[in-house]
């Protein structure tokens, strides 16, 4: 009966990955359709202004409205995933590699080095994401390349975080003491068998961390500080029809759904791997 029950158990949690992943992917699938072919199937040209069309409410004509100088809102939101998307993306993996140097370079050697770097991680940690990724965004200047900069360094020490305990656990391992014992390079262990045993939580934590890069850089965008108008980023459309909301909630509804949506992605797919990797992981 025990046997029974685990069984029905395992069966039930791969029936969960099975339902997050596909949901999750399926999902992130489409805004990557969207990305790549939003300009060919957008109905409108994102930039064309309707003057005798302002701020008209979702129609047969125009399915999700028309914002405040007449232009098609679902022709920016499909042509605007390009921007969200892709920012958000470029700025995980970038964290990611910057996070995982650190980390494995800390953890691996510790001594000064580990203290040095951690003491630096430490010291940006104490400072919130999005208020780090303001300043930096701030400081390099409002654009896409600013807002991908802003991102990339406020992801960067949670990863770092997380690496070097996972590289100091792994350091206790038996197959890295034996690659040290046989005399094999600190680069040749940490590529070879440090990294590839860490990677399946830097990949969760990426795709975790991907679905916040979104609220961040759509909350960068609201305030004006990542993508300049009259691109259709999701945030900067957000920032940019807040003082019609009253009388046009239409304007803000639609970006915000699909920040949304696109957020539930990333975080579905996350979770997941999450339980792809870690059967043992109760809900």
């Amino acid at each position: 009966m025990p046997e029974a029950v685990a069984g029905r158990r395992r069966r039930r949690r791969r029936l969960s990955f099975n339902l997050y992943l596909w949901l999750g992917g399926g999902l992130l699938g489409l805004f990557v359709l969207l990305a790549l072919f939003g300009p060919a199937i957008a109905p409108y040209d994102t930039a064309a202004q309707d003057l005798f069309a302002l701020m008209q409410p979702p129609s047969a004509e125009h399915l999700l409205g028309t914002d405040n100088v007449g232009r098609d809102i679902l022709s920016r939101i499909i042509v605007g995933t390009r921007y969200t998307l892709s920012i958000a993306l470029v700025a995980t993996l970038a964290a990611g590699l910057g996070g995982v140097a650190l980390g494995a370079v800390a953890g691996y050697f510790g001594g000064l080095t580990d203290r040095i770097v951690t003491g630096f991680v430490d010291l940006l940690l104490t400072v919130p994401n999005l208020v780090l990724a303001i300043a930096i965004a701030a400081a390099v200047g409002a654009s896409a390349t600013g807002l991908t900069v802003a991102i990339t360094a406020s992801f960067i020490p949670p990863i770092a975080r997380l690496m070097r305990a996972r590289v100091i656990e792994l350091k206790e391992e038996d197959f890295v003491s034996a690659a040290v014992t046989t005399g094999m390079s600190h680069t040749r262990i940490l590529l070879r068998h440090v990294l590839p045993n860490a990677s399946t939580v830097i990949v969760i934590e990426m795709s975790l961390n991907a679905g916040q890069a979104v609220l961040v850089g759509s909350a960068l965008g609201f305030l004006g500080l990542g993508v300049q108008p009259p691109a259709p980023e999701w945030g900067a459309m957000l920032g940019a029809s807040r003082e019609f909301y009253a009388i046009a909630p239409h304007l803000v509804v639609a970006p915000g759904i699909a920040i949304s949506l696109l957020v539930l992605a990333f975080n579905l797919t996350g979770d997941g791997l999450r339980d792809h990797f870690d059967p043992g992981i109760q809900r």
